[in-house]
Formats: structure tokens, C-alpha cells, sequence
């Protein structure tokens, strides 16, 4: 096993996921190639689905975050898992209806929702909508009463949590595009205003503290803050939230410097805290949500790319060129992201070429890598970056006009194109 158990060599020395040996893959449906691990999702969903239910209660379930990875059948089959569905824009609600997704089991966020956003998914039928501020709830309320409809709303809470991850995935802190403030009285007063409304069914609050947290401590502190929150709330309206959407941000293991996380676990402690805060807020237990997406489904992706150039320059480093890059994978470009890398050609032979991972577009940034040490491939060697499942094809472009990859699911020793590859033609389609 390399890092996860969808990884592994085979009697080849090529890398295999899945059980399926990644070279024959690349072969197969060409590179660049997004791969993912089917039965691995699904094994993660039944984790974090029987653990709520164990440790938050029965009520209680995850909302699978589609902003990690968005395509119909992966809808189908969290649909089939049992589980919630977090949508962030009129695009994911278009795909997971789509894909027949039930609606009512549909949390829609966003910090700027249009009023035609706010319109179609209340003719959709989301299930709960996050209201991120007083102007949108003011058009929500609008809206249902033009649609003669009374909508089930969450109201976005930020808590004032600092994480300790990468800024730009931190939004539980005070200063914050997401939520209102409770420090500032901002969020006390939004509940008031939601409250005051005869159309809209507030059912309790929502925070998310960030991305890629390793411990729990986070979310206690986030729970501790929010049922504190629920408390005041109650003492000074009488109003007490049946739902705590706690949002996600489990992390996940990319590469052997990172700690292994016991998801189970985690999810027990934080049962623990909530119900000893309840406690000591007197407060009921409410419905507990949470919206994991990467920790689903980041572990079981990996993305294939057939080397091109291979270039050192003395007294300074070496380059690997793939027929990838930011495209397909902008998160080291923008964040700096480290993921192990393999020649999965000889993923067996002695990792002792140390290079730079650099894409194929025409800019000087466009990389995946630097510093990893890797067999020293040759031209048309099949390069593997692991735990690619999250945040890649969700967030891939046309950078240079280039198509996007293919999503191939792996299930039971078998392949199958769930999104195929783009055309040239696709890419221009909308062009008159």
C-alpha cells in the first residue's frame, strides 16, 4: 500500500489503483486521465454515514461537499450511499438534479446568491437553503412569497475559529466573506430579522471553520462557540435551533509527511463534546450535519500523465514535463499543495531522481510539483500525482485551450468512462 489502500505495485512494478494496473489505464483511455476509486468512495461514505448515526444520532447524516468533486454519477452514487448533498452554486444543483438527486436532501450555500439563483432552487425544491446575509435573506423572503412558497433555511454563522491551515481555506474567522459575525452582534441580529419573517422556516445555523484540519480541536472549539450561540439565542428570543450544520474539513493524507487520520475516531470525540456542551448550555441536542467532501473522495483519485521532456540544468534542477499541468490541477499553482508523485512505469525501482513536476502550458508557474524524488523516467513513461480525487476536476479549466481529462471510475477490477474526455471542438463550442 502507498499512502492509501487504493495504491499499491503490482508483479510488473507498476503502480496500480485500484487494483488495475495504471500504465495499462494510461493505455487504455490516454492521458492526461482522472481515475477514481468507486468502492473506496463508497466505503467512505458508510464510514462517516454509520458514525454520525452512532455518535451524533440517528437523525444525523453528511452532506457530501459537491464543490470537491461534481459529476452526475458521482450524485447517483451518494444517492445510493444514503447520504446529503452540499451545493454551492446553480451549476452543482443543475448537476445533482440531474443526476435525480432528491432535492429536499439538498443544503445550497453560497455567499453572493443571485436572486435567479435564490428562484431556481426554490422551484428545485432544495431542501435548505444557508442565507448568508440580510440582503439575501430579504430576496429569499421575497421570492418564496412570489412563488407562494415557505423555504427551510439554515443562517450561516461565523463562529471567530482560526484553524491553523492555508488562508485562503480558512472561513471561520471573524473577517470572513462567509456569514455573519458573532462576536460583532451582526449574527444575533440576523436571527432576529429570520425570525421575524412569516414565510421562512428557520431550522437552526451553519459554520464551516475551514479545510484540510488534521484534529478535532477545531471543531470542538466551532461547536463550544455555536452551542453557546444557540444558548443566547434561545435566552433572547426563545427560539432554540433544532440543527447545527458543523460544516467540513477533515483532512487528508497526500503524502507520507502528513498524519493518518482515523475519520471514526474523530467523529466519536466530537460526539463526546457536543453532548457534553449540550450539557453544559442546556441546551437539546440538535440534528447534527456535516458536510465532508474531500475526505470522501480525495484519497480515491489519482491523475496519469504521459511524460514528455526530461531536462536537468547543471548547478540547478531537473524538469519532468507532463502532458498536464494547471488545467487540470491549478492547486499547487495556487496554493502550494504537496502530493506524492510516482513514475508508475517503475514505481518499483529506487526513487532517486529528484525534479520539478512541470506542466505543459506556456506559463512559467504552471507546475505540480518541485523537489520530489521519483524514478528517473524517459520519454512516454507514465507519471501518477496521488490523492487527486478532490479539487482537481471540480476545479479544472481550458487554461490554453486545452481539453479537460476524462473521469474514469474504478470498481471492482473493472473501468468505466463516467465524464469523457473533451474535444478541441467542445472547447469552441461556445464560440459564434
Amino acid at each position: 500500500m502507498i499512502l492509501h489502500p487504493t495504491y499499491e505495485l503490482n508483479e510488473t512494478g507498476h503502480l496500480t489503483v485500484a487494483g488495475l494496473d495504471a500504465v495499462e489505464l494510461a493505455r487504455e483511455f490516454g492521458t492526461p486521465v482522472y481515475l477514481l476509486d468507486t468502492d473506496a468512495v463508497r466505503a467512505q461514505c458508510r464510514l462517516y454515514r454509520e458514525a454520525f448515526r452512532e455518535f451524533f444520532g440517528e437523525t444525523s447524516l453528511p452532506a457530501f461537499a459537491g464543490k470537491a468533486l461534481c459529476y452526475k454519477g458521482l450524485y447517483r452514487l451518494i444517492a445510493e450511499e444514503g447520504i446529503l448533498a452540499d451545493c454551492v452554486s446553480p451549476g452543482e444543483l443543475f448537476t445533482a438534479h440531474a443526476a435525480g438527486f432528491l432535492m429536499e436532501n439538498v443544503f445550497f450555500h453560497g455567499n453572493n446568491k443571485t436572486d435567479a439563483d435564490l428562484r431556481y432552487a426554490l422551484e428545485l425544491g432544495v431542501g435548505h437553503i444557508v442565507a448568508d446575509g440580510e440582503d439575501e435573506l430579504d430576496a429569499l423572503d421575497r421570492i418564496a412569497a412570489e412563488l407562494d412558497v415557505r423555504p427551510h433555511i439554515l443562517l450561516r454563522i461565523t463562529p471567530g475559529i482560526d484553524p491553523h491551515t492555508h488562508k485562503k481555506i480558512s472561513t471561520g474567522n471573524v473577517d470572513s466573506k462567509f456569514g455573519m459575525a458573532i462576536a460583532t452582534g451582526q449574527a444575533m441580529e440576523f436571527v432576529k430579522r429570520a425570525l421575524a419573517s412569516p414565510r421562512l422556516i428557520l431550522d437552526g445555523f451553519h459554520c464551516h471553520v475551514g479545510s484540510q484540519i488534521f484534529d478535532t480541536e477545531p471543531f470542538t472549539d466551532a461547536c463550544d462557540i455555536m452551542l453557546g450561540f444557540i444558548a443566547a439565542v434561545r435566552s433572547e428570543t426563545g427560539y432554540e435551533a433544532g440543527m447545527l450544520n458543523i460544516g467540513g474539513g477533515f483532512g487528508v493524507r497526500y503524502t507520507e509527511a502528513d498524519p493518518e487520520i482515523d475519520y471514526r475516531e474523530n467523529i466519536r470525540l466530537l460526539g463526546a463534546e457536543i453532548d457534553r456542551m449540550c450539557g453544559v448550555y442546556g441546551v437539546s441536542k440538535p440534528r447534527i450535519v456535516m458536510e465532508p467532501g474531500r475526505s470522501i473522495v480525495a484519497a480515491a483519485g489519482c491523475t496519469l500523465y504521459t511524460c514528455g521532456t526530461v531536462k536537468t540544468i547543471p548547478g540547478y534542477r531537473s524538469y519532468i514535463s507532463v502532458d498536464g499541468g494547471m488545467p487540470d490541477n491549478p492547486r499547487y499553482a495556487l496554493y502550494q499543495s504537496q502530493y506524492t508523485v510516482l513514475n508508475a512505469s517503475r514505481a518499483n525501482a529506487k526513487a532517486d531522481f529528484t525534479c520539478t513536476v512541470a506542466g505543459r502550458c506556456c506559463e512559467s508557474g504552471d507546475l505540480l510539483a518541485e523537489g520530489v524524488s521519483l524514478a528517473k523516467p524517459s520519454r512516454g513513461d507514465i507519471i501518477a500525482v496521488l490523492v487527486t480525487g478532490a479539487y482537481n476536476y471540480s476545479m479544472a479549466s481550458n487554461y490554453n485551450r486545452i481539453p479537460r481529462p476524462p473521469v474514469v471510475e474504478l470498481s471492482g477490477g473493472s473501468a468505466r468512462v463516467a465524464v469523457r474526455r473533451e474535444t478541441y471542438a467542445d472547447v469552441a463550442a461556445l464560440d459564434c
